[in-house]
């Protein structure tokens, strides 16, 4: 018995689910437009104002798309009404960020700077150029957008200079022990 998925999806005024035959889910709302694939053996019913994902039999295949199906869902919804956002932090003497453009330019002390372009559907947004916020309506492609520019310079042990999220926490190394004793 799925707990996530049997549980239905509300859908709020402004934002339209529509199933096609191929099982193709495409969620309109005012933040964007997203569409995916899910799997055909999973069906998902669209009604008065809530949408209900159910499978078709006890086998394992099945029990394991069907809460899968409707976190999909759910969070596609969710991320046409509201947007998600994942947000980084910079630490270390000089690293800095400020946005080009579009892009972001991030100074993380290798030679030149490193000038990171979002994919389409993506916000970037700089806060007093030691925050990086990275803002969109697809909850996997925020957090794709997210690990990759913290792959960029990430966090060492030792001193804690780099990118990390907001809250994450670092376990710190202790650097080398001091010489102990004379001469030798």
């Amino acid at each position: 018995m799925s707990r996530v998925g049997n549980m239905p999806i509300e859908i709020p005024a402004g934002v339209t689910v529509e199933v096609s035959d191929r099982n193709d889910v495409a969620v309109k709302g005012p933040k964007g437009e997203l569409s995916a694939r899910m799997p055909r053996i999973i069906k998902i019913e669209v009604g008065d104002g809530e949408a209900v994902v159910s499978r078709p039999n006890e086998q394992q295949e099945s029990r394991a798309l069907h809460g899968l199906t409707r976190s999909l869902v759910a969070n596609m919804v969710e991320g046409v009404t509201e947007g998600f956002e994942k947000r980084l932090e910079i630490q270390g003497v000089g690293y800095r960020a400020e946005m080009q453009g579009r892009n972001v330019e991030l100074r993380l002390g290798y030679s030149q700077p490193v000038l990171y372009e979002p994919a389409e559907g993506i916000d970037i947004e700089v806060e007093g150029n030691l925050i990086v916020i990275v803002r969109g309506a697809d909850k996997q492609q925020v957090g794709q957008t997210a690990a990759e520019i913290r792959k960029i310079r990430k966090v060492e042990p030792y001193k804690g200079k780099g990118v990390r999220y907001v809250g994450e926490h670092v376990r710190r190394k202790a650097g080398k022990a001091a010489k102990v004793g004379g001469d030798m």
